[in-house]
């Protein structure tokens, strides 16, 4: 692997040699602390952005909410993308920074010791997190956009260190 673009080798793990879709058998694997971060932005109104950061949400505490359902995303990965495996998760945290005037950026880091990486939960963590800011959002700002979604950083497992040059 190119460690520094994260280009893989060209053989797509998920697709047997008739091109058919299949779960990659981990089983002969070591288990290893494996961890990944991921970020993306949620950019909104000003306003908007204001309300968030002061509480004044009608649906109440909007990162909150967010945080618990990047949390619970994360733990649900396997059961939505359809090759990802079902893994236990012993690390899960979502992080929030208000960038002004209108940009809430998320950033998710999860962790296991097991078999395979958590690329994915990390990524899904971070993308349900931006979603229910929208939700919560949506009724004064239909206009935000959720942007720049991208794995920074993974480590663990035979293809090793990945990080991101941001």
């Amino acid at each position: 692997m190119d460690k520094e673009s994260g280009a893989q080798d060209p053989e797509l793990t998920h697709f047997d040699s008739d091109g058919q879709a299949r779960m990659v058998d981990v089983s002969k694997k070591e288990d290893t602390f494996r961890e990944a971060i991921a970020r993306c932005e949620v950019k909104m109104l000003p306003e908007t952005w204001r309300l968030i950061k002061k509480g004044g949400m009608a649906k109440g505490d909007v990162l909150g909410a967010a945080r618990l359902a990047g949390i619970m995303g994360a733990k649900r990965t396997g059961q939505v993308i359809p090759l990802a495996h079902p893994i236990t998760l012993t690390g899960v945290n979502i992080y929030f920074k208000m960038v002004e005037p209108q940009t809430v950026e998320i950033e998710a880091r999860v962790h296991t010791v097991g078999k395979t990486g958590v690329e994915m939960e990390a990524l899904t963590a971070a993308s349900i997190s931006a979603l229910t800011i929208y939700d919560m959002c949506k009724a004064v700002d239909r206009a935000m956009v959720i942007d720049n979604l991208r794995l920074i950083f993974k480590t663990g497992g035979k293809s090793g260190e990945f990080k991101r040059k941001e």
